[in-house]
């Protein structure tokens, strides 16, 4: 269920969220790799949200939406739908200000996040696993106990949330980068990051790095509106989800420069399973660092 029409976020919601998360999100680490750089010809920095609470920069965008809430909106607890990182990360941060949280969970999830998810202290509420019955189920909660919905990419207060990781990025980086590159999926993390690239005074290019199996988004913006009409297939189960369409309109958003002209500062690359494996085998191995199943 998409919450309603509101103002899209803008780099001052992003200070704000990384002012407002301070106290409760980690300041997660940058990986480094001599033989990575070697091998791309460049000089790498990874970003190891994975350290992050909950174990993924889906805690920032959460907490940032709990601790958003007034002290009336907070005592009526917070609800999503989730089947994994963003379930158990509103679950954590809610547990951070002492309120309910309800997570709406499909059939079929994979068991381990969902026991991750409830041990966060959510309630789980199960539904068939379909956007339909998943936004369904969410509208039912709410009007049974007045929760408040934070929507796992759409809300604004989760994307601004998503965005003090590129943020962060960059200041222990000194600003010294020339291209962001981050997933795609819903698009929280991706246009939160879009946000904060288009706030610096240097050029800053986004890549978004997309599976093959759900390429929506490559889609989407060769078409110029939103694509949804497609059945996801790739192992990469974070990045199933549907961008959203205020996603949408941020990432598809042309960035002025400083003569006055507009340029796309965003591009997706559509990448194969094989090769996102091949990768993730490669990081952990030279960078020495893997999360825990």
């Amino acid at each position: 269920m998409n919450p309603p029409a509101q103002t899209l976020p803008t780099f001052g919601d992003v200070l704000a969220a990384a002012a407002r998360i301070a106290p409760h999100a980690h300041a997660t680490p940058v990986l480094r790799s001599r033989s990575i750089d070697a091998l791309v010809g460049a000089e790498v920095f990874f970003k190891a949200e994975h350290l992050q609470r909950a174990g993924a920069f889906k805690f920032r965008g959460a907490c940032n939406a709990v601790w958003s809430l007034s002290e009336e909106q907070a005592a009526r607890g917070v609800v999503t739908h989730s089947s994994g990182n963003h379930g158990a990360a509103l679950a954590l941060a809610a547990r951070t200000r002492g309120i309910a949280c309800h997570v709406v969970v499909p059939e079929g999830a994979v068991k381990s996040k969902l026991v991750a998810i409830e041990a966060a202290g959510a309630t789980l509420h199960h539904c068939a696993p379909t956007i339909a019955a998943r936004e369904a189920a969410c509208a039912e909660v709410q009007r049974a106990t007045g929760a408040v919905l934070v929507h796992p990419y759409t809300d604004p207060r989760v994307i601004a949330g998503q965005g003090t990781a590129a943020l962060e990025l960059l200041n222990q980086c000194d600003g010294a980068l020339d291209v962001l590159l981050v997933p795609v999926g819903g698009g929280g993390l991706a246009s939160g990051t879009a946000l904060v690239a288009r706030a610096q005074a240097r050029p800053l290019r986004v890549f978004l790095a997309e599976p093959a199996g759900a390429a929506e988004t490559a889609a989407s913006f060769a078409a110029g509106h939103r694509v949804t009409d497609f059945t996801p297939d790739t192992i990469c189960d974070g990045l199933r989800g549907t961008l959203g369409e205020p996603n949408f309109a941020l990432l598809a958003g042309r960035a002025v420069g400083a003569s006055g002209a507009t340029a796309n500062d965003v591009e997706v690359l559509v990448v194969d399973d094989v090769d996102t494996v091949a990768a993730m085998r490669l990081a952990w191995s030279r960078t020495k660092v893997r999360r825990s199943a």
